[in-house]
């Protein structure tokens, strides 16, 4: 991935709107790295490293909105931009775990 899809502002999600958006439909898209999602990760979220993003995005679903996801924002940022130029809806939930769990967003283990 080149240093633009991270230094690009993609469109963004506060937590508080993440939650909400989760309830309506949307799809959290997690591309932290497998020792980070073995910790915790959002309930029904799909991992997906953000190094296999290129290889694996056809994976995910055109229909619906997703929501890019890390611990602090600023991988799923580029992931964001990456899946916004592959054609999918897709926003950077800003401030990412942290944000998250202050919102009452629910986590599993």
């Amino acid at each position: 991935m080149s240093l633009r899809h991270h230094l690009r502002r993609p469109p963004s999600v506060t937590a508080a709107e993440a939650v909400r958006l989760v309830e309506e439909g949307a799809l959290v898209v997690d591309v932290r790295r497998e020792f980070e999602w073995n910790r915790a990760h959002i309930p029904g979220a799909v991992h997906m490293p953000l190094e296999h993003l290129r290889e694996r995005g056809h994976e995910l679903p055109e229909e619906r909105l997703l929501i890019t996801f890390c611990t602090g924002g600023i991988r799923s940022a580029g992931a964001a931009n990456l899946l916004v130029e592959y054609g999918f809806d897709a926003v950077n939930m800003s401030r990412g775990l942290v944000e998250w769990r202050a919102a009452g967003g629910p986590l599993s283990q």
